[in-house]
């Protein structure tokens, strides 16, 4: 089976691309073997296009609260609400979200999903800072229109199957808190491209990477030393995320749980 990783960005360019590690699953030894980068997302359409089956893990928001879709009268289905904020600009996606957070109380502000609070990730409704409602308007929108299945929320005939990942989840795991990655040039350290070393090294031993994963994992050699050299850790992150991907493909329904609320989404590890 094919696996797609992908670390997702709301403004791909040739200084921060679309990172997708491409990687192959088969009995219980994931091999991954290559990256692509895309600097804008026609190409990286095109190339999901081309594989008639994959399962792809997608390191961004496909979904928001319900009560940020219920406030707001969004629709009853996770379809619904995500065309439409594929009919809005983004001006007035980011706006929407800015008017909602006026006047609310503290705490209120940018709400939760339930896979969230699980998960300890960030809220989906947040364009600010880590932009993760840019990544889902650029996202959501444009995985419901090439029609693959979107797990959990818009499941489909299509053998191409999307699925909301966090590597993040993955490396605490490895390195605990430690920071591993920055976008900022004047932020990257040794100190961080160690930590990188360590997580590869890590993945690479057989009996901690079946802790994490339930796979051997068998990654090319020169793809580890670009995923060390990558400060950005978007290589890292791809790698994370297909090794996620793959690893819930291997679980009874990608391991989400039947109380998982379909209109938000689940974050599958």
């Amino acid at each position: 089976m094919k696996i797609y990783g992908i670390d997702f960005t709301s403004s791909p360019k040739s200084s921060k691309p679309i990172a997708c590690a491409a990687a192959w699953l088969e009995s219980d030894i994931l091999q991954i073997q290559r990256m692509h980068y895309f600097t804008n997302f026609a190409d990286f359409r095109e190339f999901l296009q081309r594989s008639p089956i994959w399962i792809a893990g997608m390191d961004f928001p496909l979904g928001q609260p319900r009560k940020l879709i219920e406030n707001l009268q969004w629709g009853e289905t996770w379809a619904e609400y995500v065309s439409l904020v594929g009919r809005m600009t983004k001006h007035e996606f980011v706006e929407t979200l800015n008017q909602y957070r006026q006047g609310r109380a503290e705490g209120d502000r940018e709400h939760l999903r339930q896979t969230d609070r699980l998960t300890g990730a960030i809220s989906p409704m947040k364009v600010y800072g880590v932009p993760v409602g840019k990544m889902f308007f650029e996202g959501a929108p444009r995985m419901l229109a090439a029609g693959f299945s979107i797990q959990p929320c818009h499941m489909t005939s299509d053998p191409r199957v999307v699925m909301e990942v966090y590597p993040a989840i993955a490396a605490r795991k490895l390195i605990g808190k430690h920071s591993y990655k920055s976008d900022t040039k004047q932020k990257q350290t040794l100190e961080m491209q160690g930590y990188r070393q360590k997580i590869l090294n890590e993945l690479n031993q057989l009996e901690f990477a079946k802790s994490v994963s339930h796979l051997a994992i068998d990654i090319d050699q020169s793809l580890a030393e670009q995923a060390i050299s990558d400060a950005s850790g978007d290589t890292l992150d791809a790698i994370l995320a297909a090794i996620q991907a793959a690893s819930a493909s291997r679980k009874p329904d990608f391991g989400i749980p039947q109380f998982c609320d379909r209109l938000e989404g689940w974050i599958c590890v």
